[in-house]
């Protein structure tokens, strides 16, 4: 039974740039945005079920899955978001456990953008939530994704807040713009206190 960290945060907190750091010291990490990529993959059965409940034109010409036409779709309709919701979210929990329990190091780093929100923390030994201020966030993220500050606002809206996060939190790293060194250091220190943890 691989000892599971699950890693967290909203839209530019910098999670990706922290589970690198977990990642060169040698620690498995599960990515759920690259297994709900990979689900959704050409080939896969669940393709062909998306494309015959919204039609065609949520299939690119290479036969890929037209994002932005399916989030579209279901951003204008809760019932087709439901629909989808329950198809991906059981395969790519399944995916993800799979993954974790496959882990080579002695625990896994599961990196999970919406843990709280979908409810997955039970999944997890311990919660690590990437800590931002809500100005950082809409900063980072505008300049990154080259977004308008409404979008970014309307992608915050929809996720749970700062306050939500931190009470589902066993450990938090603030990423508030301190020097690198510094949150490189919590690393190294989550690092050790994880080893210690999976080893009982």
């Amino acid at each position: 039974m691989t000892y599971i960290v699950g890693l967290t945060g909203g839209i530019g907190s910098g999670k990706s740039t922290i589970a690198n750091w977990f990642a060169e010291q040698g620690v498995t990490i599960v990515d759920a945005d690259i297994i709900a990529r990979d689900v959704v993959a050409v080939g896969e059965p669940v393709l062909d079920a998306i494309a015959a409940h919204f039609g065609p034109d949520v299939i690119a010409e290479d036969g890929s899955l037209n994002r932005s036409k399916l989030r579209q779709r279901i951003f204008e309709n809760p019932a087709d978001r439901h629909w989808l919701e329950a198809l991906l979210h059981p395969l790519i929990r399944e995916r993800m456990m799979a993954a974790c329990q496959s882990a080579q190091s002695a625990y896994c780093l599961l990196v999970v953008p919406l843990l709280v929100e979908n409810k997955l923390t039970g999944l997890c030994h311990r919660v690590l939530v990437v800590d931002v201020s809500p100005e950082q966030q809409v900063a980072r993220t505008m300049q990154r994704d080259q977004a308008d500050e409404a979008q970014v606002n309307a992608i915050m809206a929809s996720q749970a807040s700062r306050e939500q996060r931190l009470a589902a939190a066993d450990d938090v790293i603030d990423n508030n713009g301190q020097d690198r060194s510094l949150i490189k250091a919590a690393v190294a220190q989550l690092h050790e206190k994880y080893l210690t943890l999976a080893s009982q």
